[in-house]
C-alpha cells in the first residue's frame, strides 16, 4: 500500500489548497517568536562581516527592499506554492507585472499576439506605446479563437498574450490550446489569470509560461491594498526579477505585501462564496425581460460556456460578470443609483460587490470595436459580486431595476 506524504506546513507541496493558503510563505520570527511573518519595516538589511563575495543585485536573501525583503520573499513563496509554479516575483500593481513581463521578454522588432479582450492598460501599452517607442508590434485578435491564433503568428512572434476570462466581455480562452500554438511557433504564453485565481484554474498546468495575476483583487480580497505577481519557471521569473524588479524598481512594498499575505488566507473561502453568488445572480438577471443581456461564463447561453465548463473541471465560472439593463446610459446610470448594497466603485475581487458602468459606442474608447454586438450598443455594467447574502444581492439588484422603471 502507498502512503500519502505526511502533511508539513514547512513543505507546501504535502498540503491541500486550504492548508498551503494558510501556511505556505510563512515563518515564524525568530526574533519576537511570533507565529506570523511580522511586517518589516526596512528597507535595507545587515550585511556579513565579508561583504565581498555579495551580489549587490541578488534576491535570494534580504539585502535592500527593492530586491528583496521579507515580507516579499515569504509572499513570493506563497504565490508560488498556490500555482504550482517553480517560483514567483511580487511587484507593485498587476499592471507592474504584466509590464515586468513584456519589459523583460521583448526587444525592437519583435511581434507579439494579443487577445483583443483585454485591461485597457495593456490595450494601449500594445497599441500605441510599445510600437512608437520600442518598435514592438502586435496584432490583436480573437482568443477564443485558437484558428485566428494561428493566423496571427509571424516568425517574428516572441510571444502570446492572452487572459483566461476577458476583461469586461468574459470572453474564455482556451489555454491549453493557445499554448501549443505559442510553443509551436516557439514563442511564449503569458496568460493574465486575475479573473480566475487559483483553485479554480492554474493558467501553468495548462501550458503557460508565465501567470500574471493584479493581487489588488481576489488574491488580497481586501480592497486595502496594491500588488501584483508574476509566476512561472525559475529560469524566466531569475529574469524579471533581475530586469523589471531590480533595474526597474517597480517593488511591492513591505506593507503591501503583509497585507496581501493576510487577505490571501481565506482565498478559498471566499472565492467559494464569490461563486456561488455569482452563478445565482446570473441566473436571476437573466430572467429578467428589464435586462438586456447577461454575460457569465456559468450561463448556458455564454457562447464558450462549454469551454469553460471544461477547462474549469467544475471548479466554478468566476465571480466577475457584466450586463445591461434597457436603455440608453442615463437608465444605466439611473439604476445604479438606485443599488443600496452594491457599490458603484472600479476594481474587482473586494469582500463587497463592486459595480461600474461603461458606456458603449464611441464613448468607450477604441476597444470597444473588439467587444460583441451588445456591449456595443448598451454598454456594460461590470459586476464584481462580493461576499454579501445572495439574496440580499438580488433582492438590491430587483428593487434598483423596479425603482428605475416604475
Amino acid at each position: 500500500m502507498t502512503s500519502l506524504p505526511r502533511p508539513d506546513k514547512h513543505s507546501p507541496e504535502t498540503l491541500s489548497f486550504p492548508s498551503q493558503a494558510v501556511h505556505a510563505g510563512n515563518v515564524t520570527d525568530p526574533g519576537s517568536g511570533a507565529i506570523r511573518t511580522p511586517i518589516v519595516m526596512a528597507n535595507s538589511y545587515g550585511l556579513p562581516e565579508d561583504a565581498s563575495t555579495i551580489s549587490w543585485s541578488g534576491t535570494d536573501v534580504p539585502l535592500y527592499t527593492r530586491n528583496s525583503g521579507t515580507n516579499q520573499l515569504g509572499l513570493q513563496a506563497k504565490l508560488a506554492a498556490l500555482e504550482h509554479g517553480e517560483d514567483a516575483v511580487v511587484l507593485a500593481s498587476g499592471v507592474a507585472a504584466l509590464h515586468a513581463v513584456f519589459f523583460t521578454l521583448l526587444k525592437s522588432g519583435d511581434h507579439v499576439v494579443v487577445g483583443d479582450v483585454t485591461y485597457e492598460a495593456i490595450y494601449r501599452l500594445f497599441a500605441e506605446l510599445f510600437p512608437e517607442k520600442y518598435g514592438i508590434t502586435a496584432t490583436f485578435v480573437d482568443a477564443a479563437d485558437p484558428a485566428a491564433v494561428r493566423a496571427a503568428i509571424r516568425p517574428e512572434t516572441a510571444l502570446v498574450h492572452v487572459e483566461v476570462i476577458g476583461n469586461p466581455t468574459t470572453k474564455v480562452t482556451d489555454i491549453a490550446a493557445v499554448a501549443a500554438i505559442a510553443h509551436q511557433a516557439g514563442a511564449l504564453l503569458s496568460v493574465d489569470s486575475t479573473f480566475t485565481p487559483p483553485p479554480l484554474f492554474r493558467p501553468l498546468e495548462h501550458g503557460a509560461d508565465l501567470v500574471v495575476h493584479s493581487l489588488t483583487k481576489y488574491i488580497n480580497g481586501h480592497g486595502d491594498a496594491m500588488g501584483g505577481t508574476v509566476i512561472g519557471g525559475s529560469d524566466l521569473i531569475r529574469r524579471i526579477k533581475s530586469d523589471a524588479m531590480v533595474d526597474v524598481g517597480g517593488v511591492i512594498s513591505p506593507f503591501n505585501a503583509w497585507l496581501i499575505m493576510r487577505g490571501s488566507v481565506t482565498l478559498p473561502l471566499r472565492l467559494a462564496q464569490h461563486q456561488a453568488s455569482a452563478q445565482k445572480i446570473a441566473e436571476f438577471l437573466a430572467t429578467d425581460p428589464r435586462i438586456a443581456f447577461v454575460a457569465y461564463p456559468g450561463l448556458a447561453e455564454h457562447p464558450q460556456h462549454d469551454v469553460a465548463a471544461r477547462q474549469f473541471q467544475g471548479s466554478g465560472f468566476g465571480g466577475m460578470m457584466a450586463f445591461a439593463v434597457r436603455g440608453d446610459a442615463a437608465t444605466q446610470d439611473r439604476f445604479i443609483a438606485n443599488l443600496r448594497v452594491v457599490t458603484s466603485a472600479v476594481s474587482l475581487g473586494h469582500d463587497e460587490s463592486l459595480i461600474v458602468h461603461v458606456a458603449g459606442g464611441a464613448d468607450a474608447g477604441p476597444r470597444v470595436a473588439y467587444y460583441p454586438e451588445d456591449f456595443r450598443v448598451w454598454g456594460h455594467l461590470r459586476f464584481s459580486v462580493g461576499l454579501e447574502d445572495a439574496g440580499d444581492l438580488i433582492a438590491d439588484l430587483r428593487a434598483a431595476l423596479d425603482a428605475t422603471f416604475d
